[in-house]
């Protein structure tokens, strides 16, 4: 029998969006957790989720544990405490790009968040509902004006910026919009009388309700 051990195989990727942006950027080149924050917060990942040091360390250490990164160097600047420089491992990348391309071609199948209340909002009567899809159409044009007015800005200290890397945000601000023109048109059917607001005994009537 041969005493060769079996090749150790990475356990499995903890899909977080922390350990997302871990590994996009030690595919860029190493670097220590303390500047792997930094650049999450220059980048504004803070977007996407919340940037606590200890998540970030917590997401380091779990990725190194798995072998989807490794350590590759120590050093230390003066008098600060020394910082472990970590690289991503063949197996990370290999990970990254099926993490990746997954998120990317397949539509999730969860609800947005907006689902939920709409399932419901028969409870809220005609009139509140009415009043709540009108500050949702209000809250909705400050945030496409607030995105709109932040790129700009950005643009302006940061010209010729490569579109790819802002990319999230085009997309969210797409579906804020997407957003906005649903709800504009569903308030103007609502009072016109096109989205026919049922009655309890409509609903009894229809054996929808007991």
């Amino acid at each position: 029998m041969s005493n060769e051990q079996p090749p150790r195989r990475a356990r499995p990727l903890p899909r977080t969006p922390v350990a997302l942006s871990v590994l996009n950027l030690l595919n860029e080149r190493p670097m220590h957790p303390y500047e792997m924050r930094s650049h999450m917060r220059e980048r504004g990942h803070d977007r996407a989720f919340r940037i606590k040091e200890s998540s970030v360390y917590d997401t380091v250490a779990r990725l190194a544990d798995r072998g989807f990164i490794e350590p590759v160097e120590v050093n230390r600047e003066g008098r600060r405490p020394e910082r472990t420089v970590y690289a991503i491992t063949e197996a990370g990348r290999d990970e990254l790009l099926v993490w990746l391309w997954d998120l990317a071609s397949e539509p999730a199948a969860e609800f947005p968040p907006f689902a939920a209340p709409l399932m419901f909002i028969y409870s809220l009567g005609k009139d509140r509902t009415l009043a709540a899809l009108q500050e949702r159409a209000a809250r909705l044009e400050a945030d496409i004006s607030a995105s709109a007015a932040y790129r700009r800005a950005f643009e302006e200290q940061l010209p010729g910026f490569p579109r790819i890397f802002g990319i999230e945000e085009e997309y969210a601000q797409a579906m804020r919009r997407a957003e906005l023109a649903w709800v504009r048109a569903t308030l103007a059917e609502l009072r016109d009388g096109t989205f026919p607001w049922p009655t309890i005994e409509d609903l009894r009537e229809g054996g929808l309700v007991s």
